[in-house]
């Protein structure tokens, strides 16, 4: 079962929240970013390169020390403020009509290193080591991970309970998105949280954040062969986790946009498709596994992978990602490597079809495919074989939003 704990949050006071508060560090750049930043913004401390002119590389040294100075004046400067107690958080996100409600918590870096806490992506090494300079030097996690549970009644309960009362937070991010945000610090109900999850949850699943998860715990594994008195229990050895029940989450589509045909026509293309696909025109978007959309020149058309092509009975082979990849990326794109190959570029589902469109109109691009989403079934289905699923499958949204909570150790 999971390990977690409450913690002392360092967090906004009341009527700062959607002041202090910034989309995570890594969906922007930092052009986008020096844009986005007001005075108080968290963006200063998770992209501290945007306070030097002209705008500095992210991994200087200068860089790295100018985000513990700054965390350093948030907290002296009253934007940040630690909470007096440990306590458990929700926080909820809302995109439409849909919300979905997550505990925030501390889980223990043990449970990523046993396999209790679940991943579904490979990371690489240097972005893992730039998260974990941030984190060392900080001796903080800034921004929280995104972990998704196995729904649970109990907890479910305790989330209705609470949402039923005043939130500490509430309020509209810049792309409309809603964020609330309550604290759970009577002791009753801390002690029930941390009960159901030691008892009832078998694992947690890393929907968003393998990077920082990884890093958090690269540091905790340095502190503990620091400390000759290592119990366990040192709050080095947690980090900061918001987490879903599944139930809740919803995996957009992540799309892929191509440079070039490979050296063929247009026809010749289309025609070594028809090997594998039935095609015809059509510009609606995909609704069932194994359709895929593709827009070239101006025209969409509908991919339907024939019988045969896939293997239904893979956790992976049955990924539309995976068979997109072996039937045309690389059979007919001779597209080897997604994670290295410059022809290549990705997507999110929240940009829609008509970013595709974009991209290959403006002539950046020859051609877009436009995927089926993943389910969270299939997901936790990958992670409990010990499967990996190829490079940017996944998109959740929204994102959580950094500067709620920082967790201290």
């Amino acid at each position: 079962m999971v390990r977690v704990k409450p913690f002392a949050a360092v967090r906004p006071p009341k009527a700062m929240a959607g002041e202090v508060s910034a989309p995570p560090y890594d969906v922007l750049n930092s052009e986008e970013a020096s844009r986005l930043a007001t005075e108080k913004s968290l963006l200063h401390i998770t992209k501290p390169e945007i306070d030097f002119t002209p705008i500095a590389g992210e991994h200087e040294d200068r860089v790295y020390e100018r985000a513990v100075a700054n965390f350093k004046k948030w907290q002296q400067n009253g934007w940040l403020v630690r909470d007096p107690k440990e306590c458990y958080y929700i926080y909820a996100q809302t995109m439409g009509d849909r919300t979905q409600y997550g505990f925030v918590l501390c889980a223990h870096t043990d449970d990523y290193a046993s396999g209790i806490i679940k991943k579904h992506e490979l990371t690489r090494k240097d972005k893992e080591d730039d998260r974990m300079v941030h984190v060392r030097n900080q001796s903080a996690n800034i921004e929280p991970v995104f972990f998704a549970f196995k729904d649970h009644k109990g907890l479910a309960e305790i989330t209705a309970r609470t949402i039923a009362g005043e939130p500490e937070y509430k309020f509209t991010d810049e792309n409309g998105f809603g964020h609330t945000f309550w604290v759970i610090s009577d002791d009753a109900s801390i002690s029930k949280i941390t009960e159901y999850f030691s008892h009832d949850v078998d694992a947690f699943y890393v929907a968003d954040g393998h990077h920082r998860t990884a890093a958090a715990a690269r540091v905790g594994a340095e502190r503990r062969a620091a400390n000759t008195n290592h119990t366990g229990d040192e709050e080095y050895n947690f980090f900061m986790a918001v987490c879903f029940p599944e139930s809740e989450l919803h995996i957009m589509d992540y799309n892929r946009v191509v440079k070039d045909l490979n050296g063929l026509s247009e026809e010749e293309f289309v025609e070594a498709l028809r090997k594998d696909f039935e095609v015809k025109e059509d510009s609606s978007a995909p609704s069932a596994l194994h359709e895929f959309g593709m827009y070239l020149s101006g025209k969409w058309y509908k991919l339907i992978a024939r019988p045969g092509r896939y293997d239904d009975k893979d956790p992976i082979g049955v990924l539309d990602v995976t068979v997109l990849s072996n039937l045309v990326l690389d059979r007919i794109l001779g597209i080897k490597d997604l994670r290295t190959d410059k022809r290549i570029d990705f997507v999110g589902g929240i940009r829609g079809l008509g970013e595709l469109e974009r991209r290959v109109d403006s002539g950046e691009m020859k051609v877009a495919f436009a995927l089926y989403p993943v389910s969270m079934e299939q997901l936790i289905n990958i992670a409990d074989t010990g499967n990996i699923m190829p490079p940017k499958t996944t998109w959740f949204e929204p994102k959580l939003r950094s500067g709620l909570a920082i967790h201290t150790f």
